[in-house]
């Protein structure tokens, strides 16, 4: 028993007459969510990392070296808008992590690369991150994470495509 079937509990005791099958699910989904943003935070912040920070560094090391992309295809890969974007670079040229440098194929434009000590850390801070993942699903077999992840891949399906 967790916190959301005491309040489906409370909602067919006082309504009998609503599905509340989709609450269920998505109560947990929430509380789930707040308990990984929480667990998720506390290990970057060990790194010196917002959430933020992490999702740049991220996508780049993730791009592979020359590990530079340009602020548009940053912004496209992490979701966010250009402002935010810009901020979030301010954010981490400042203590070095990442560099604005000229575009080679568009001298007006810039490239953000991930500088060593910015690839230094996202290394630290990815495996710290992924550490925390396979501790926060450690309660389910192999499995029932592949059934889960197989179930949430159709669900989010209905949405982005």
């Amino acid at each position: 028993m967790d916190q959301v079937d005491h309040i489906l509990r409370q909602w067919h005791a006082e309504r009998p007459d609503l599905d509340v099958v989709p609450m269920g699910l998505l109560g947990r989904l929430k509380r789930l969510t707040q308990h990984i943003s929480q667990r998720t935070e506390a290990v970057l912040a060990e790194h010196g990392l917002t959430p933020a920070d992490f999702d740049v560094l991220a996508t780049l090391r993730r791009a592979g070296s020359p590990y530079t992309l340009t602020p548009s295809t940053l912004i496209a890969w992490t979701m966010v808008t250009s402002g935010t974007m810009t901020h979030r670079i301010d954010r981490l040229v400042k203590p070095g992590y990442v560099e604005r440098i000229r575009n080679p194929e568009d001298g007006r434009g810039f490239q953000i690369r991930l500088t060593p000590q910015g690839l230094e850390l996202i290394d630290e801070a990815v495996d710290s991150h992924v550490d925390n993942q396979h501790a926060m699903t450690r309660c389910l077999s192999d499995d029932e994470r592949a059934e889960l992840d197989r179930l949430l891949g159709k669900w989010l399906a209905c949405f982005e495509s």
